[in-house]
């Protein structure tokens, strides 16, 4: 399934600042971890997750260290600021907002299908 552009890019700082929440982290293990965490269906990249990581650093909601891996290459870690837990739990509220609000629809979109078409409620139900 392809996610849309405008949704990935609306879900990015609560996703990031999540990641963050749980442990420091570089940019190719977060670009990892969220593919990881949608099952595929989001493939971010380093294009998309820098501008995203400086903006969230510039305001101050993550903060950033260099450090050398055992490998011997530098690699700048990021880590979550109290600011920017606040900032997350902000944003979680919204989007269990739209979530709610979304799930209303449906469900009331559906309940209007099956009122209206007893026979496409059902297929839609897989049955």
């Amino acid at each position: 399934m392809e996610i849309n552009k405008d949704l990935i890019a609306a879900s990015s700082t609560p996703i990031v600042l999540a990641i963050l929440a749980a442990e420091d982290s570089y940019g190719y293990a977060i670009l990892q971890r969220v593919q990881e965490l949608s099952g595929g269906s989001m493939e971010w990249t380093d294009g998309m997750l820098y501008p995203v990581l400086h903006r969230l650093e510039r305001l101050g909601h993550i903060e950033a260290r260099w450090e050398v891996a055992e490998s011997g290459r530098r690699r700048k870690y990021y880590r979550i600021t109290s600011r920017g837990r606040a900032q997350l739990a902000a944003e979680r509220r919204q989007w269990e907002a739209v979530d709610a609000t979304l799930r209303g629809i449906w469900k009331a979109l559906s309940l209007s299908v099956s009122a209206s078409h007893p026979a496409a409620a059902t297929l839609a139900k897989g049955g």
